[in-house]
């Protein structure tokens, strides 16, 4: 256990504060979209160095397409408890060029910047919540941890996720830092798991104007399609679909031939997703000279709140109150790589990263006041967390 008092380690973040907004401004302004290995790769190297200089053991995990991922492992003397795996990513939704139409700035006690929410501040919390454990304990850490930090969270962990299952495997918990939920920095206890299906339809081309009948529209047997689909949104249990994007055709004097829609589908519980799977493979043409085939499939479970998750929620929440605030907790429509390791049964916890708003727009943002709270809410789930 630490030797400071609670209230002792938030004086401890509140005097460094400014020290931690400026680690948070160095991430943000080294741009990482996800598609720009280099990039990505850029920070990690960062990342690497900073963690490295605290005496972190770094592992690269190599990956072609995408950016590496970093792991950093800090092994307590004589530790024989499980560690505690903190997970967060590198990569952004914004493309390079961002910085210089939204640059990193501080304006009304927030720092705003591409990627500052969602979640370079949640890697820094994680730079400084391990730095104060080392000068709080002689510098060795109480406990051993991991630190995996991804680069392809926001196009779906493909290269990311065995690894992160095969850490999350050998650890206690999972402290995942992405940011809060709402201004007053709820955790999130459950995510919805996230799927993404497509419908192409085939039908028959023909002039529009000399042989109309003998054309078989695909982009009317989509919208048809698209109905259907709208019928099976159960959103009391959870379940939405939502076709976002819609293509199909040629040219207006065409009868088209074909057209496709991508559908974004979420459930609540892992129970709905094979029979919402099924639903959708179960879709018929109405033109019976059009046809239509289905692909995709379900590519994030959900993170359930369950006995394990609630737990942990339990313990933040008196870490929480020792430091003088409430800590609610929240359940949300988006998935992150929470979601796996919460769907192997490992106790989770997300949201731990920074309070604000915007994530993914031009108004992304964090709140600089709430930073010493929750890095000292990080640094006391790492310290309490059992084996």
């Amino acid at each position: 256990m630490s030797p400071l008092k609670p209230a002792d380690q938030l004086r401890y973040f509140h005097k460094r504060q400014k020290e931690i907004v400026e680690s948070i401004r160095q991430l943000v302004e080294l741009e990482s979209p996800s598609d720009i290995k280099q990039s990505v790769d850029r920070v990690g190297t960062v990342l690497a160095s900073r963690f490295g200089e605290l005496g972190g053991k770094i592992k690269v995990h190599l990956a072609e397409k995408f950016g590496n991922h970093l792991q950093v492992d800090f092994r307590a003397p004589g530790e024989k408890r499980k560690p505690v795996l903190m997970l967060g990513h590198m990569d952004t939704v914004y493309p390079i060029g961002t910085i210089s139409k939204m640059p990193c700035r501080i304006s009304k006690g927030r720092i705003f910047g591409p990627g500052v929410l969602d979640m370079k501040a949640g890697i820094a919390l994680a730079l400084h919540a391990i730095e104060a454990m080392l000068a709080w304990n002689d510098g060795k850490l109480p406990r051993s941890l991991s630190l995996l930090l991804v680069s392809d969270e926001e196009v779906g962990s493909a290269s990311s996720r065995p690894i992160t299952e095969k850490l999350s495997r050998q650890a206690v918990a999972v402290l995942v830092l992405e940011p809060a939920y709402g201004s007053h920095g709820a955790v999130k206890t459950a995510r919805k798991g996230v799927g993404e299906y497509t419908i192409q339809v085939t039908g028959v081309a023909a002039h529009s104007g000399l042989d109309f009948e003998k054309g078989q529209s695909a982009v009317i047997e989509l919208a048809h399609q698209i109905l259907e689909v709208a019928k099976l949104v159960d959103a009391k249990a959870g379940v939405t679909l939502n076709v976002g994007r819609i293509s199909g055709g040629t040219r207006t004097n065409v009868v088209p031939a074909s057209a496709t829609a991508s559908v974004d589908v979420r459930v609540s519980s892992a129970k709905d997703i094979p029979a919402i799977d099924a639903k959708l493979r179960r879709l018929k043409p109405l033109n019976p000279r059009c046809s239509i085939s289905i692909s995709g499939k379900m590519n994030r479970p959900p993170l359930e709140r369950t006995a394990a998750v609630a737990g942990l929620y339990e313990k933040a929440r008196e870490i929480a109150g020792n430091l003088g605030f409430t800590l609610s907790e929240a359940a949300v429509g988006g998935g992150s790589d929470g979601n796996f390791t919460a769907a192997l049964g490992i106790p989770t916890l997300d949201g731990l990263g920074a309070v604000g708003e915007g994530a993914h727009a031009a108004h992304e943002s964090i709140i600089i006041s709430e930073l010493p709270r929750r890095a000292a809410l990080l640094a006391g789930l790492i310290d309490r967390v059992q084996s």
